[in-house]
């Protein structure tokens, strides 16, 4: 399972949300997504910890909590949609 979290601070780096994270259990890994154009962070994060219950304690414990001055939103992360066209272009090799 992935976390999400939203509305973090946009000085937030991967360390802090180690160190907030790392009080429920071993953080695995943390993403901290960027804009392609400008290259600043976009004030969300994905982080990925090693067990499934230390996951839902930590979501349990920091949704709605305040850091950084933010009031952050904590979740189980979605799958992503597919937003992109398919490739294929609509020709049929079987007729």
């Amino acid at each position: 399972m992935t976390i999400y979290v939203g509305n973090l601070s946009y000085s937030a780096t991967e360390e802090d949300l180690r160190t907030v994270f790392a009080e429920y259990g071993e953080v695995k890994r943390v993403v901290l997504p960027t804009d392609r154009e400008t290259g600043r962070m976009r004030g969300f994060a994905f982080v990925d910890m090693s067990e499934d219950a230390q996951e839902d304690t930590a979501i349990t414990e920091l949704d709605g909590a305040e850091w950084m001055g933010r009031q952050l939103r904590v979740n189980k992360a979605k799958p992503r949609e597919d937003t992109r066209p398919s490739r294929g272009g609509g020709y049929d090799r079987r007729r």
